[in-house]
């Protein structure tokens, strides 16, 4: 019987995908990465999944897990050999179960997280784990690379809202651990070492995630800046004023929302005037437990007061449900402006909230130094401290010539966010992308010990390999 036949009796022969069909499994969703694979294979249940990790270990054919391809790291891609299989998880998209007295609701990895955002708001619950590619991206994937999104500030990454995990191991084992715990302390994390591990120690097939008591009402506020030292003042004084009410807190470039409004113009700017014109804004969200009237009293009380004493130049508060919509679809639709503007060189890095303003000082300083006239197209979480700095070509150099100084440019940043205490990724993972800058970034003990983990739970060096590390046969 043929490999592909033995697969076809494992998942049935709709289910095992090659040729042309496969081919929207193979590239990336940047269109960075593109790769080739034995086939693509969709089990439905978690047991079919075993089987095939099982299948896998006996015919040494490395897996390469995949959600919904949203990967910004190439995480999700195959390797050009065409020797891996593709285990696309979309078919393992029930909820299973939602609990309102614990507060907790257990989902199947190819959920769409914004299917799990609509279930928990059904039972007036909220799943806060929130991001421009929600739509498609699936929860599995979501946390095998540790997501974050706009609610970070408030509810953590996706390694914080997740309680127990369901998991099939690198032998084809189900880690039976879906538990709705908020207190456990028997023994080893198993659950955060698979989260953020990108597929390559096992396989999540289920989670159990937190939900949370939904807003009364969301108030939405988009600010204007002269510089980042006045947003960190702002953030500052909003967490003050606003306590664990303050779910989102966003920096962005001035002329990160005038690209958008340039590529979609369906879309516009809320002010007029010089205030369309400043070099920075911020974008806040106030979720209020007791009325829409509270959290808008809150919220112009503190930016009246930003105001007055100039840390604020304009603002806008959102006035019903669709005008905060369009502002969060502003800032929404900066990578997707991006991609219509052309190819760029982009960063997913954090750094110390107080270092943010110095940090993006000298990194722009240092850019413009080495590559003048290449342009800044900054944007990101400044509540957790996580910034998009991505470097366009602006109209000094062709898509070409940017491309072709990308490695310069990545060392030149992340050498700069080391300097400054922080980490070249953020919440988009490692994938391939910065798989082999690690060594250069993490203490060699850390590089140790993951690389030990990694042999320990992979004994046979097939889940996802190429990603996150490179481990040599011993």
């Amino acid at each position: 019987m043929s490999q592909l036949s033995e697969l076809a009796t494992l998942v049935g022969k709709a289910n095992v995908i090659t040729g042309d069909d496969a081919l929207g499994y193979l590239t990336d969703w940047r269109g960075r990465y593109s790769g080739q694979a034995l086939a693509v294979v969709r089990p439905g249940s978690t047991e079919e999944v075993a089987e095939l990790v099982k299948w896998c270990v006996r015919h040494k054919v490395p897996i390469v897990p995949q959600g919904g391809n949203t990967s910004l790291c190439g995480a999700a891609t195959p390797d050009g050999s065409g020797q891996a299989l593709v285990l696309s998880l979309g078919r393992l998209n029930k909820i299973r179960e939602i609990d309102t007295a614990n507060d907790t609701m257990v989902v199947e990895a190819g959920c769409i997280l914004q299917t799990i955002q609509q279930a928990a708001r059904d039972v007036d619950r909220l799943f806060p784990l929130s991001l421009a590619a929600e739509g498609s991206c699936t929860i599995g994937g979501n946390l095998a690379c540790n997501a974050g999104g706009t609610q970070v500030l408030r509810y953590g990454n996706a390694r914080d809202l997740a309680l127990g995990l369901e998991v099939v191991t690198a032998e084809g084992e189900i880690w039976h651990g879906l538990r709705g715990l908020r207190k456990d302390n028997t023994g080893y994390d198993l659950r955060d070492l698979f989260i953020g591990s990108e597929g390559t120690l096992g396989i999540i097939t289920a989670a159990t995630l937190k939900l949370f008591p939904l807003p009364v009402a969301q108030c939405t506020a988009l600010v204007g800046l002269q510089s980042v030292e006045a947003a960190v003042s702002l953030l500052s004084v909003s967490r003050k004023g606003f306590g664990p009410a303050l779910t989102g807190f966003e920096l962005i470039a001035g002329n990160c929302l005038r690209l958008v409004t340039q590529h979609f113009p369906q879309q516009r700017m809320p002010f007029d005037g010089p205030s369309a014109q400043l070099p920075w804004y911020a974008l806040l969200e106030l979720s209020d437990s007791e009325s829409a009237d509270h959290a808008r009293e809150r919220f112009e009380t503190v930016i009246g007061q930003s105001i007055e004493s100039e840390t604020v130049i304009d603002a806008v508060i959102a006035e019903n449900i669709s005008q905060s919509k369009a502002l969060w679809h502003l800032r929404e639709s900066i990578p997707l402006a991006e991609k219509e503007q052309g190819k760029s060189i982009k960063h997913d890095v954090s750094v110390p909230v107080s270092s943010m303003a110095e940090f993006v000082r000298v990194t722009n300083d240092a850019i413009q130094t080495q590559f003048p006239g290449i342009e800044h197209v900054i944007f990101g979480h400044l509540g957790d401290g996580n910034l998009h700095y991505n470097i366009a070509r602006g109209t000094a150099f062709s898509e070409d010539e940017l491309l072709a100084q990308q490695d310069a440019v990545y060392d030149l940043v992340h050498r700069s966010v080391h300097r400054f205490h922080g980490s070249i990724s953020a919440e988009h993972g490692v994938g391939q992308l910065k798989r082999d800058l690690l060594d250069d970034f993490k203490d060699p003990v850390e590089m140790k010990l993951m690389r030990m983990l990694k042999r320990s739970l992979d004994p046979h060096g097939i889940m996802n390999p190429g990603k996150v590390l490179i481990v040599q046969e011993s």
